[in-house]
């Protein structure tokens, strides 16, 4: 079985940082692909970044380059994504997940874990 736990997310001012963490379980990081994903409320799902095991090959949104950044540790089984210069509009539920290679196209994914809360705010 294939589990996913996000922790890390918690209530920052803007201009804050934060680092999320993906734990996976179930098997090895090698050779697949983890993306970040956040979903705000109303809002749709958007994929934030991806990170593939392999090679470390990665992928950002546009609207996060240069403020975030994602990393793994395949010996731990973990993928981290660093958040950095936060703003209101960052606020969100931050997902990761888990398919065969890096996209941030949410429906290419297998495996999902329940989200870590993240709320920007003065």
């Amino acid at each position: 079985q294939v589990q996913l736990v996000e922790s890390g997310g918690g209530l920052v001012q803007p201009g804050g940082s934060l680092r999320l963490s993906c734990a996976v379980s179930g098997f090895s990081l090698g050779y697949f692909g983890v993306g970040w994903f956040r979903q705000a409320p109303g809002k749709e799902r958007e994929g934030v970044s991806c990170i593939r095991t392999g090679d470390g090959l990665t992928s950002y949104a546009e609207f996060v380059k240069g403020r975030f950044d994602i990393s793994r540790d395949n010996a731990k089984n973990t993928v981290y994504l660093q958040i950095n210069s936060l703003k209101p509009e960052d606020t969100a539920v931050y997902y990761c997940a888990l398919r065969m290679d890096c996209s941030l196209e949410a429906d290419d994914y297998n495996y999902w874990g329940q989200g870590t809360q993240v709320t920007v705010s003065s």
